[in-house]
């Protein structure tokens, strides 16, 4: 219940941030039309949430008798969440990663890159999938999808304003105006991106946990998450910024400054987590 009172309460910082900068853009007349078009927005991603993430990556849907291993671990995994086969998809890249998304568990779908399939061990790329069925287990796919799409629409906002600006959209010449416009362009996704850093560290925490329990120990995922780090610094990946969080390991690599806004845990952490779990369980590895 916490965990899914901290994503709604994303989502809803997500939405007023969107409203506020429509309230500043076009005043009152503004920040209704903001108001409609974020209620629209959130709507929309309600209904096609996974339809944008998979279009977004290249997804292409994934056929049993090509990855026969992969759907049999895929249904075993399902059975013990208690949740229906979620669709598979493949993405065209070597490096090695993966995602789920879909609004419901009835309505899931797991994608993998062809990279996670042919270089990974089998247990560790079935760490992965409970990793992505824990997602949906605990049903905050729907809820990462919607605040990287927001995060992507008040981003945009915040161009149209530096635009706005920059071209003489904005006839306020008071000292008061171009302070509150430089602030609502610089502060404004910065303000997104703390917001979903505030929800999807502890989201990937709790999937972590969760594959772990549907494993019965967190090893195998530990060693694919140590996989996947070397993985994605081995191999770039083509990937909309707005949607990286969506992924098991962020495919943007960041150093320095930009790992400060990483909407996942350190890797290293995430793998010390799981090993004091598995003790817990009198697990040593």
């Amino acid at each position: 219940m916490t965990t899914r009172l901290r994503t709604w309460v994303l989502i809803a910082g997500l939405s007023a941030l969107f409203v506020s900068l429509g309230a500043f853009v076009g005043g009152t007349g503004g920040l209704i039309v903001f108001l409609l078009i974020a209620l629209l927005f959130n709507f929309a991603m309600y209904w096609f949430s996974d339809k944008i993430a998979l279009k977004t990556s290249r997804a292409k849907p994934l056929e049993q008798a090509d990855a026969p291993n992969l759907y049999a671990d895929v249904e075993e995994l399902a059975q013990r969440a208690g949740l229906p086969m979620p669709r598979l998809y493949s993405i065209p890249s070597e490096q090695p990663n993966a995602f789920a998304t879909g609004r419901s568990p009835k309505h899931a779908a797991v994608a993998v890159t062809e990279g996670l399939v042919n270089s990974l061990p089998r247990e560790q790329v079935k760490g992965v999938l409970a990793h992505e069925l824990a997602h949906v287990k605990n049903r905050d796919v729907l809820v990462t999808t919607v605040a990287a799409m927001i995060g992507a629409a008040i981003s945009a906002v915040a161009h149209f304003l530096q635009f706005s600006w920059l071209f003489g959209g904005d006839d306020d010449e008071s000292p008061l105006g171009f302070v509150g416009t430089i602030a609502a362009i610089l502060i404004a996704p910065i303000a997104a991106v703390i917001l979903q850093l505030a929800v999807s560290r502890q989201r990937e925490y709790l999937a972590d946990a969760t594959a772990a329990e549907l494993l019965g120990e967190g090893r195998p995922l530990a060693d694919a998450l140590g996989s996947l780090e070397r993985g994605v610094q081995a191999v770039p990946m083509a990937v909309n910024p707005a949607t990286a969080s969506l992924y098991i390991a962020n495919p943007l690599s960041g150093v320095g400054m930009a790992s400060l806004f990483s909407t996942h845990p350190p890797i290293p952490v995430r793998i010390q987590r799981l090993r004091e779990a598995d003790r817990a369980r009198g697990i040593h590895w």
